[in-house]
């Protein structure tokens, strides 16, 4: 993980802007929003099943005490 912050400390606005450019070059205007819709919905969905997950391990906890 030390790597990854690494690399994002590395990279300045102006390589940002130019891998957004990029980004924008190969997937164009009209996809772009159905992509970020996608990453939302994924990274929503990631979060209620680790919320579900830590219901489930207190449930758990409490039958056994």
């Amino acid at each position: 993980m030390n790597a990854l912050y690494i690399f994002l400390g590395m990279v300045g606005p102006w390589q940002w802007i130019i891998i957004g450019l990029a980004i924008l070059l190969l997937f164009g205007g009209k996809k772009l929003p159905e992509l970020m819709k996608g990453l939302g919905g994924g990274i929503k969905e990631f979060k209620k099943a680790t919320k579900e997950e830590d219901t489930e391990e207190d449930k758990k906890i409490e039958d056994k005490k």
